[in-house]
Parts: C-alpha cells; sequence; structure tokens
C-alpha cells in the first residue's frame, strides 16, 4: 500500500463544509411565504361581526352612557352559580 500524505488529490476535510456554503448561497434567491389553511380561512370568516348581535351592542351601550342600564343582581348571582355548579 502507498502513501502518499495528507496531500492527496481526492482529500479535501472541509469540503463538506463548503458545499453547504454553495447550497445557502444557491437558496438565497428563495422568498419566504404563507399559506393559509382553509379551516383558518373559515375561522376568519367566523370572526366577522353579525350586524344584529353589533346593534344589539350599541343599544347596550348607549344605555350604560345614558345611564338606564339596570343589572338584576340576583339573575347575575343565578347565572354564575349555574355556570360553576356544572364544573
Amino acid at each position: 500500500m502507498k502513501i502518499n500524505g495528507p496531500n492527496q488529490p481526492n482529500f479535501n476535510p472541509y469540503q463538506k463544509q463548503l458545499n453547504n456554503q454553495t447550497e445557502l448561497k444557491k437558496g438565497a434567491g428563495n422568498q419566504d411565504r404563507i399559506e393559509i389553511s382553509s379551516q383558518a380561512k373559515q375561522m376568519q370568516e367566523g370572526a366577522k361581526v353579525d350586524p344584529a348581535r353589533q346593534n344589539y351592542v350599541n343599544q347596550i351601550k348607549q344605555s350604560v352612557d345614558n345611564g338606564e342600564y339596570k343589572v338584576d343582581a340576583q339573575a347575575t348571582a343565578k347565572k354564575m352559580i349555574d355556570f360553576w355548579s356544572k364544573q
């Protein structure tokens, strides 16, 4: 077996690193992109405000601003008890 020393023509310990750097340079031209799934699109459409609901909220806001909105403490307490007793 003949050994020619460390400077053999087909031996480069840094070849893998050089290959990685050239691949990164080639990939630098790629642009980032985003894809939104159909389920996410449906969720976005579901987040739109219903006009009837928006009207109801505006009426309550106006009642609060005018000082006409009254809270029924008994009904609120009953709802809270019902909610926490189910859990």
